[in-house]
C-alpha cells in the first residue's frame, strides 16, 4: 500500500505539470531561445526549412543533432545536414527536437468545435476513432479538404455487442448480436457504412465472435476491440482480432486458474446498459486473475500476440481512473483543463459517472484493492513489452471521466515509461508502432523524405524524460505550421466554445457520450 501511495502521489504531480506545461507555457515565451515562428501562413512559398533541429529517430531511438528537414507542401522532402534552398522560408529550431507527429489509438470525440483543435494543439496528428458516427466522416471530409484543421480519423463501426449489450442503440451506435447469423450480417452492414474496422465489444458470443472473424477475414475489414468475455484471449488472437483495448481480459489469459475463472464470468448477470453492475461482478474475478498469475501461460500468450502481430492498447489513463476514482474524483474538480469541457459534460462528470458509475457498490475500504490493481497493470504492460508485444497509445478519453483530449496521450506516454518502457520505446508506441498497425508506415510515423510533414516541435529532449513530450513549441499538420501564438489561439476558441454550449448543443452533440452514460441523470450506464 506505501508503494502505491507513493506512485499516486508521483502521479497527480504529474498531472498538474501536464495541466502547466501544457496550459500556461503555451502563450508563454520561448525564454532565451529563438522565435520558431516561420512566415505567416498566407505568404508562404510551399517550402519550408526546418533548421538546425535536433530529430528523434524514432524508429532506433536515437538524436541527430543539426539537422534540417525540408517541407513542400505536405511532405518531408529531404533530411539531413544541407543549406536551405533559396526558395524556402527557414525556421530555426536551434536547441529544439522534432518528433513526428503522435497517434491517439483509443479516443472518442463528441464536438467539432472543442475535439479536432485539442488534438492538433497537443501534436496528436491520427486518431483512431473507437465508435463510429455519421458526423466523424463529415469531419474527416472537411479535414482532408482544408476547411477544418485537425487529424487523420480513422474511423469505427458501431458497437457490436452481446444482449443485453453493456451500452444498447439508445447510447451508443450498437449492433446487438445472439447468433452467427446476426454476426454475419452485422458485419456486412458495416462495411457497407463505410466504417474502416469491425468494433467488438465485451458481451459478444463466443459463435458470434468466431463469425464476425470469418465475415471480416471474407470481405477484408480488419477486427479489434475488447476481448469478449466469453472468448478466451488466445482464441481472439488466433481468429483474427488485430488489437485488444485494455486490461481486463489479459489478466484472464495469464491466470493458471483460467477455466475457473470463466465459469464465474458466465454467472454474471446484467440489465440492458448496466455497466456498473458489471464492473461489481467482474473486479473481484479479475483481482483473482491477477492473483493467480502464471509467468509460463503468460509468456505463451505474448509469443502469440508477437507472432500474429496482435496489438495490445493498454489504456492505461482509463485504467488509472476506475482504480483512482474516488481520489481522481475529486483531484479533477481543480484541474484547469476542465475549461476547454463543456460544463453540462462536467456536471455529469461529478453529479454522474463517478459517484454512480465508478464508485456505487465500491465501499472506502475496497479503495486499496482497486489501487493496488493498477500497480499490478503496470507490471503487467512491463511485461508484455518486455516479451516483445507490440504496445500502442491508447487513452479511452471521451470514453471515461478526468481525461482531456489530446493532453491525456502525453500522460499515456508517461505511465508506459512507468510500466517499464524506455522513453524510445513509449514515442514508438506513439508513432511507429500506429503507422505499422494502419499500414501507413511509408507515410507516417517517423521523420524521412516521402513521409508527410507531421511533426512536433520541442523545447526539451523527450528520449532523456519523456515528459518533455508536454513541452511543445510548435505542431506542424499535414505541411502547416502552428506556432506557439496560433496554438494559444485555438486553445482560446475552445475555451469560449465550451463556455458559450447550451445544455441542448451538448445533448445533442453528445447524445449517448462515451463518458459511461446519459447526458441527464438516470440509472448508471456506459
Amino acid at each position: 500500500m506505501t508503494a502505491t501511495l507513493t506512485r499516486r502521489q508521483v502521479l497527480l504531480s504529474g498531472v498538474a505539470a501536464t495541466a502547466a506545461v501544457g496550459l500556461g507555457a503555451v502563450g508563454a515565451a520561448a525564454s532565451d531561445q529563438p522565435s520558431t515562428s516561420p512566415v505567416p501562413w498566407s505568404r508562404r512559398s510551399g517550402c519550408t526549412a526546418y533548421t538546425r533541429a535536433t530529430v528523434i529517430d524514432v524508429d532506433h531511438g536515437r538524436a541527430h543533432p543539426g539537422q534540417t528537414v525540408l517541407v513542400r507542401g505536405e511532405t518531408i522532402t529531404a533530411v539531413g545536414r544541407f543549406d536551405p534552398p533559396v526558395d524556402a522560408d527557414v525556421v530555426d529550431l536551434r536547441g529544439r527536437y522534432l518528433v513526428p507527429g503522435l497517434s491517439e489509438m483509443h479516443g472518442h470525440s463528441y464536438f467539432e468545435q472543442i475535439d479536432p483543435a485539442l488534438y492538433v494543439v497537443n501534436g496528436v496528428t491520427t486518431v483512431r476513432e473507437m465508435v463510429g458516427k455519421p458526423e466523424f466522416y463529415r469531419w474527416r471530409e472537411r479535414i482532408d479538404s482544408g476547411e477544418l484543421l485537425g487529424p487523420r480519423f480513422v474511423i469505427a463501426s458501431p458497437l457490436i455487442d452481446g444482449s443485453p449489450s453493456l451500452w444498447g442503440e439508445g447510447l451508443l451506435p450498437t449492433i446487438e448480436v445472439t447468433t452467427a447469423a446476426e454476426a454475419r450480417v452485422a458485419v456486412r452492414r458495416i462495411q457497407a457504412g463505410g466504417a474502416d474496422f469491425v468494433k467488438v465489444y465485451s458481451r459478444v458470443p463466443r459463435a458470434a465472435l468466431r463469425a464476425i472473424a470469418t465475415e471480416a477475414r471474407h470481405r477484408g475489414i480488419p477486427f479489434v476491440g475488447h476481448c469478449p468475455d466469453a472468448v478466451p484471449m488466445a482464441e481472439a488472437a488466433r481468429l483474427g482480432q488485430r488489437s485488444f483495448e485494455h486490461l481486463h481480459w489479459t489478466f484472464f489469459a495469464t491466470s493458471a486458474d483460467e477455466d475457473l475463472l470463466r465459469r464465474r464470468i458466465e454467472d454474471i448477470e446484467i440489465d440492458q446498459s448496466d455497466y456498473n453492475a458489471w464492473w461489481n461482478q467482474m473486479h473481484p474475478i479479475e483481482w483473482d486473475a491477477a492473483h493467480s498469475y502464471d509467468a509460463s501461460k503468460a509468456s505463451a500468450l505474448f509469443d502469440l500476440f508477437a507472432e500474429r502481430g496482435a496489438r495490445q492498447v493498454p489504456t492505461l489513463t482509463y485504467h488509472r481512473g476506475i482504480d483512482h476514482a474516488r481520489t481522481l474524483s475529486e483531484q479533477d474538480r481543480s484541474d484547469p483543463r476542465r475549461r476547454f469541457v463543456p460544463e453540462t459534460i462536467q456536471q455529469m462528470w461529478d453529479g454522474l459517472v463517478f459517484p454512480e458509475y465508478y464508485l456505487k457498490g465500491r465501499t472506502p475500504e475496497l479503495d486499496a484493492e482497486w489501487e493496488a490493481m493498477f500497480e499490478l497493470q503496470l507490471e503487467l504492460v512491463g511485461a508484455m513489452h518486455r516479451a516483445g508485444v507490440p504496445i500502442m497509445v491508447g487513452t479511452d478519453t471521451g470514453g471515461a471521466p478526468a481525461q482531456y483530449t489530446g493532453f491525456t496521450v502525453h500522460e499515456e506516454l508517461a505511465l508506459l515509461v512507468q510500466a517499464g518502457l524506455s522513453p524510445a520505446d513509449a514515442l514508438r508506441a506513439a508513432t511507429v508502432e500506429p503507422a505499422a498497425f494502419l499500414g501507413t508506415q511509408d507515410t507516417e510515423g517517423s521523420i524521412a523524405p516521402g513521409k508527410v510533414a507531421d511533426l512536433v516541435v520541442l523545447d526539451a529532449d523527450p528520449l532523456a524524460d519523456i515528459r518533455h513530450t508536454q513541452q511543445i513549441d510548435a505542431v506542424v499538420v499535414r505541411g502547416r505550421h502552428i506556432d506557439r501564438a496560433e496554438r494559444q489561439r485555438m486553445l482560446d476558441e475552445v475555451e469560449r466554445a465550451a463556455a458559450t454550449m447550451s445544455e441542448a448543443e451538448v445533448t445533442g452533440a453528445a447524445a449517448g457520450c462515451a463518458c459511461h452514460g446519459p447526458l441527464r441523470p438516470g440509472r448508471p450506464s456506459v
